[in-house]
């Protein structure tokens, strides 16, 4: 069961799903900030969030697939998130791995991955999903979820910092426009 309600309807929800009606209903200085996310009896806490965004750069759509599919190109611009050791070479559908932002873990699920779009569902630090397409010269990367992390901040340096290893990759001669 989906949805997301202010904390005080969060406190009456919980109630019925544990069968604990006596907990709380009070108000909390951060309810209009704070939402929870109730699914299969769980609670997440974080804010709702989502963003799109897209980007040009000066590389082929061949040099985007492989920063985005191969996890050891992926692990040069992706900084500070760390992905877990052993993974394949690339990512295929119904691979599910582990990647951190600091001590914050974060479980992806490749639900999609073809030579143009890359679909990862996300569990733990981030419920939710990022889904990134691409093509000669243009990139463009849309995430929501619900997270404590800023969203769109890291989304936002994600893709620069990616831009900034396909330029690199580019003026070294590896993975130029073909």
């Amino acid at each position: 069961m989906w949805g997301v309600w202010e904390v005080s309807e969060v406190w009456e929800v919980w109630g019925v799903v544990t069968g604990n009606s006596s907990l709380p209903t009070t108000h909390y200085s951060l309810e209009k900030a704070t939402i929870a996310l109730v699914l299969e009896s769980q609670i997440m806490w974080g804010s709702f969030q989502n963003s799109q965004l897209r980007i040009e750069v000066e590389a082929s759509a061949a040099a985007i697939k492989d920063s985005l599919l191969r996890p050891e190109q992926m692990q040069k611009w992706l900084l500070p998130q760390r992905l877990a050791s052993g993974m394949p070479e690339q990512l295929h559908p119904g691979l599910t791995f582990t990647s951190w932002i600091g001590p914050v873990a974060i479980e992806h699920q490749v639900e999609v991955a073809k030579p143009n779009c890359l679909r990862l569902l996300l569990h733990g630090g981030i419920d939710g999903f990022h889904e990134w397409y691409w093509g000669e010269g243009w990139i463009q990367s849309r995430i929501e979820g619900v997270s404590l992390l800023p969203l769109n901040l890291g989304q936002t340096l994600n893709l620069l910092r990616l831009r900034q290893f396909l330029m690199g990759n580019r003026e070294s001669g590896v993975g130029s426009r073909e």
